[in-house]
């Protein structure tokens, strides 16, 4: 069978990387992963599998490590493009671990440029995040929303490595055109409820902490907050079901091949509206008829009290738009929560 093509997908026994994996062998390409599984399972590659029917290559290596790197652009030969999640990601750890951070998030990425260049490979879709707005002055954020300082190492690495891409891509001495996906936050499961978010420990994401709480896993979920300037106190976020996220990816590596990009190109990708942190809780309940046991507890620091995306320049320029809302994302983390427990 024609393939579209190998694309490197770094990070993808991850949770966005898995489903990018999937969404990728659905558009006709060959995806080879590469993960040094700190922050995810292997169980992840046995779910793609289950998906998918297909077993892709798989290479146990730190993004760090430049060899290692060599070795599989120099095995696998003939790879057209790269996706580039592996990232450490939790935001209070970065706080407590700057150093641990930079030489991760940071030092991947510039291993990853130097052995791209090496090898001629020319498409890079960079995973980025909204944090690089920090606290927005007006919403929703678009593209041409300032870029303040921002809130933790976790959220200056993905700052600094866009400035990387960005300097590379004005320095006319480099052939690697990037697209760089802001994401705001993703949620939900594959339909199969074979592949989802899977936190190590005690999980840094609402979600995850709703699903565990109402399985058993979790004692109570508490709300950070509810004397915000939002319609119910809660923290707004933009959640985004991590399935559209993925397809996000699979249609920005089409624009790199197609040589449709410019040297860079920045998109917010999200769904263009926000929900309180209330507002999911009753979803959950309402979908799932799970009631939850939860508190209102104290603000936590660091948290943004609003944001959610303007999704215009996806739409129109990247030809992206989600098509699964808030039901689909909470029903189907809750059909992944209970096929976990049930395959322990």
């Amino acid at each position: 069978m024609e393939t579209k093509g190998k694309i490197l997908v770094t990070g993808g026994a991850g949770y966005i990387g898995s489903h990018a994996v999937v969404e990728l062998f659905e558009a006709g390409y060959e995806p080879v992963i590469v993960d040094n599984f700190v922050n995810s399972k292997e169980t992840a590659l046995k779910g793609i599998a289950a998906i998918t029917q297909q077993e892709f290559p798989c290479y146990r290596i730190d993004c760090t490590d430049k060899q290692a790197l060599q070795d599989v652009f120099r095995k696998e030969q003939d790879i057209t493009g790269v996706i580039h999640f592996a990232a450490y990601k939790a935001v209070g750890e970065s706080v407590k671990e700057p150093l641990k951070y930079y030489h991760n998030n940071v030092g991947s990425l510039i291993t990853l440029l130097q052995v791209m260049e090496e090898f001629g490979v020319n498409n890079l879709v960079f995973s980025s995040s909204c944090t690089v707005y920090g606290i927005p002055d007006t919403l929703p954020v678009t593209e041409e929303t300032p870029v303040k300082k921002a809130n933790s190492p976790y959220g200056n690495t993905k700052q600094i490595c866009e400035d990387i891409l960005t300097d590379l891509a004005n320095s006319g001495s480099s052939q690697v055109k990037t697209i760089a996906l802001r994401y705001f936050n993703p949620i939900g499961a594959h339909s199969s409820a074979q592949i989802g978010e899977l936190p190590l420990g005690v999980p840094n994401n609402l979600v995850p902490f709703i699903t565990q709480t109402a399985i058993g896993i979790r004692e109570k979920l508490t709300v950070f907050g509810n004397d915000y300037d939002t319609p119910d106190g809660s923290n707004i976020r933009d959640y985004i079901h991590v399935v559209d996220l993925a397809k996000a990816h699979v249609v920005a590596i089409d624009r790199l091949i197609q040589g449709k990009a410019k040297a860079i190109e920045m998109f917010n990708i999200g769904t263009g509206r926000g929900n309180t942190v209330l507002e999911v809780v009753n979803t959950f309940e309402k979908v799932t008829g799970q009631k939850l046991n939860y508190e209102i507890g104290p603000r936590r620091l660091g948290d943004v009290p609003a944001i959610y995306a303007d999704v215009t320049k996806s739409t129109q320029e990247l030809g992206f738009k989600t098509e699964l809302g808030l039901e689909e994302a909470l029903s189907s983390a809750w059909q992944w929560e209970v096929n976990l427990k049930n395959s322990l």
